[in-house]
């Protein structure tokens, strides 16, 4: 009861504070793409074996870490870059050329790769699903246009069409669901297709009337989305790559049979553990982008403030998404996926939840690091949570379930280590030169 009093309060004086232009649109946005993924991923086990729909869900998480990773911190810096050309009343048509430009290279490359190892990915991740791969390769290409249209649609504040861009992305795959449920498909590979082509149809919707997005105006060079944009990029893929690394490491470690039965019942269990990041979600979208204005515009004692609030939210909700995983987990999962759901415990489910609300912390206070534009950091903690997942589930014993879940646990732990660490580290040196810059200006106004 006291926790949930404590997020009401939290949560109720964030209200009452004045937050970025199209916050809320957006949040909902988030929040209605998250609900639709949960109905994907029902209505897909009511309709393929165990073995399509681990394949299947092996492509979601391949999805779910190259996109973000690849394409959301040129997103961000896109969106940065345009706001600071349009303050300045610059055109910046040049701007998003460039970012789509690297873009596509980045996509082509990352397609290439997959095509290249073709073999590999669909024997050892797609159960032997080789129409599994096209949806990957959509979905790349998919997801590069709508990221850099996100940019530009945030950077020229165009906030309503941002969200509308996100909910038409998960009302598209729902319906596309639906229609593949009503007509009994058991093919993976079309239900691949239904998780792929969404965000380039939501782009479609989006952009549709808005004009003035790309705007002429001078050349932009490479260093002006950001002369960190490599160490942005490893940071947000092995970001990603540590909230799905559970599910690609059970596939990986499982034996052929293990993989016709019990694969997919893991994965649904992932998914139940990660319903407190869905509701993060909303959260993250109302307080984080204060984060970064707070920082820029020298307001250290509001900064960490708006840490400390977040880190209070954030606990509150992991511990109290924690223990009701653990109490009612396996009984929503065995309703929601009564045919995948696997002797799954309240063990497994106090460990997945436990790992995947690590991972929430950590990444909450990673956005307070990359605010303070502390890049090598950030990319350092999300490394480390991942070599720790490796080194812990190679040791951890010969369970399948157990040394992934323990694995999770001890990555996320690490990550929250290091990027904790490094972000009081960073906020005691932003103190201290802010403290050395009042003692010049006293000194100077004393011999004046």
């Amino acid at each position: 009861m006291f926790v949930v009093e404590r997020v009401q309060r939290v949560i109720g004086a964030a209200k009452r504070l004045p937050v970025p232009e199209g916050t809320y649109a957006v949040g909902i946005g988030l929040v209605i793409l998250g609900i639709t993924a949960y109905g994907f991923q029902v209505l897909a086990a009511k309709r393929l074996s165990d073995a399509d729909y681990a394949a299947l869900n092996i492509l979601w998480a391949l999805v779910f870490v190259l996109t973000p990773g690849l394409f959301q911190p040129l997103e961000q810096e896109v969106g940065r870059a345009l706001s600071h050309r349009r303050a300045r009343n610059v055109g910046g048509g040049p701007l998003i050329k460039r970012a789509a430009f690297l873009g596509g290279i980045l996509a082509l490359v990352v397609v290439a790769g997959s095509l290249i190892a073709y073999q590999p990915i669909v024997k050892e991740l797609f159960n032997g699903r080789g129409g599994l791969m096209i949806g990957l390769v959509i979905a790349i290409l998919c997801y590069c246009i709508a990221f850099i249209s996100r940019g530009a649609l945030s950077g020229n504040g165009r906030f309503g069409p941002y969200g509308v861009m996100l909910g038409t992305e998960g009302g598209t795959r729902i319906a596309l669901c639906i229609l593949l449920f009503a007509l009994a498909s058991s093919s993976p590979g079309w239900w691949g297709f239904a998780l792929a082509i969404p965000p380039l149809i939501a782009v479609g919707v989006a952009l549709r009337n808005q004009r003035g997005l790309v705007t002429p105006g001078p050349d932009a060079p490479y260093s002006e989305l950001s002369g960190a944009l490599a160490l942005l990029l490893v940071g947000s893929i092995f970001a990603q790559l540590l909230s799905y690394i559970s599910v690609l490491g059970v596939q990986l470690l499982a034996t052929p049979e293990q993989r016709k039965t019990l694969t997919a019942g893991f994965i649904t269990a992932v998914f139940i553990a990660r319903i407190p990041l869905l509701m993060f979600q909303a959260i993250q979208a109302a307080l984080l982008p204060k984060l970064a204005r707070q920082a820029s515009e020298g307001k250290h004692a509001d900064f960490r403030a708006g840490i400390i609030r977040l880190v209070v939210i954030v606990v509150s909700l992991c511990v109290a998404g924690t223990l009701v995983a653990t109490v009612i987990g396996p009984a929503l999962g065995k309703k929601l996926f009564p045919t995948k759901w696997h002797d799954l415990g309240s063990r497994d489910m106090f460990l997945l939840t436990l790992g995947l609300t690590l991972f929430i912390m950590a990444l909450t206070l990673a956005q307070g690091l990359i605010a303070l534009k502390r890049y090598r950091e950030n990319a350092i903690s999300w490394v480390a949570g991942v070599v720790a997942f490796v080194i812990t589930v190679t040791i951890a014993g010969p369970d399948l379930f157990f040394r992934n879940e323990i694995a999770l646990v001890v990555g996320a732990i690490v990550a929250v280590l290091c990027v904790g660490s490094f972000l009081l580290i960073a906020m005691r040196r932003q103190q201290g030169d802010l403290e050395d810059l009042v003692e010049v200006i006293e000194h100077e106004t004393l011999e004046l």
